[in-house]
């Protein structure tokens, strides 16, 4: 069926590509592409591989034929639209971490507000600027948690390569960018896909903290710091002592990048990050209510997993810091919190910060607890500080 255009021809749809590309920076969009709605075949054996080699991360669309098929999500798609918006990747005057006060990290792509309310809001105007000019046009559009794969879009549409970080890296923004697209019955002519320029660069493969960068575009989700701090579950030693600081995501690949060099980007003020909240004090963190969790951390996308996986990497980061002066607020939880995970990650801190304190805290705790994830962790512990010396209490 012909589309109904308020101007121009419904047989060249070149018109309609100028005008979304030249209106983009007033919607809000750093850089848009496009590209058709053919299935993404080269995309299945990739996926269904990396299905079978267990790297997945468990929050991905499970239906892989609705990840490759634009057709399965939209009746009769004609092209799809990508998007990409740039954030910063600098904080202006951050505060310090110093001893007695140790400060976390959360990771750049969730300094500012929320980004799938804000690329949300771009579609949205898009989607508004598309319905002025073809009243009958019918838009679908996905945010990350969308059934398509943003990056193999982006990458197809022209917005940038897939690097062997596995982000998308753009020729003007670097990888510091979000990524949205919009499914359309217009059939919009396609842009030309960018070439690789990340040669024989393996800086990211080689930076990466857990080696979850398993080859040139290879993931293993599980393994990744990234998705690490986003679990609820209990984390594992080898995992927890390269976690560092980092309170949620991580940006090693993308730090360590050559295309990232000198690049940051403050020209969106909703994502502009308030330094207190992106790289906060580790042992106010512990202390928060839900309510005051919510109300402190709700508006940005880090929260979406609730407080607990942030405070128990908060515990992490000050047993990373062997920090002595976290030692009471740390045995407070080992003695009272009601979550196992956060109880026996207490263990695991009091562990590494050592000390008489916590020798006598971990003691007192192994007397009364009863979930076995606990005790183990209480008895890895205590064995560790009696090898350390610490001795008996």
């Amino acid at each position: 069926m012909a589309l109904t255009v308020a101007y121009g021809t419904q047989n060249d749809w070149t018109w309609l590509k100028r005008e979304i590309v030249e209106a983009a920076p007033s919607l809000g969009i750093d850089k848009v592409g496009f590209t058709s709605a053919e299935p993404f075949t080269e995309l299945r054996h990739i996926l269904l591989e990396h299905r079978a080699k267990g790297y997945e991360s468990g929050f991905e669309e499970p239906d892989i034929e609705k990840r490759v098929n634009p057709e399965l999500s939209f009746k009769a798609p004609q092209s799809i639209v990508s998007i990409a918006i740039a954030y910063p990747s600098k904080l202006s005057n951050p505060p310090r971490s110093e001893p007695g006060a140790y400060r976390g990290i959360i990771s750049r792509s969730s300094w500012g507000a929320d980004y799938h309310h804000v690329l949300r809001d771009r579609l949205a105007k898009l989607e508004g600027f598309i319905a002025e000019r073809v009243a009958d046009a019918r838009m679908e559009s996905m945010v990350d948690t969308g059934v398509l794969v943003d990056r193999a879009v982006a990458e197809r549409s022209g917005i940038g390569w897939s690097g062997k970080n596995c982000a998308v890296i753009t020729p003007e923004w670097g990888s510091w960018v979000y990524l949205g697209e919009m499914i359309t019955n217009i059939p919009f002519p396609s842009d030309t896909s960018i070439m690789d320029q990340c040669g024989d660069c393996t800086i990211c493969i080689d930076a990466c903290p857990t080696g979850a960068l398993v080859g040139p575009g290879q993931l293993n989700s599980s393994a990744c710091i990234s998705f690490v701090t986003q679990t609820k579950e209990f984390v594992k030693d080898e995992y927890m002592r390269k976690i560092g600081n980092r309170l949620y995501g991580c940006d090693t690949c993308q730090v360590v990048c050559p295309k990232n060099k000198g690049k940051n980007w403050t020209h969106q003020p909703e994502l502009q990050p308030d330094p207190e909240k992106v790289k906060p004090l580790l042992i106010p963190l512990l202390q928060l209510s839900n309510k005051e969790f919510k109300e402190r951390y709700g508006q940005i996308a880090a929260s979406w997993r609730g407080k607990k996986p942030i405070q128990r990497n908060a515990i992490i980061a000050l047993g990373n810091f062997k920090d002595r002066t976290a030692v009471p607020v740390i045995s407070e939880l080992l003695r009272e919190d009601p979550r196992p995970v956060i109880r026996a990650t207490a263990a695991w801190a009091l562990g590494r910060i050592g000390g008489q304190d916590a020798k006598e805290a971990l003691h007192g705790a192994l007397q009364s607890e009863l979930d076995p994830l606990v005790q183990e962790e209480l008895e890895k512990a205590n064995g560790q500080l009696d090898a350390e010396g610490g001795g008996a209490v």
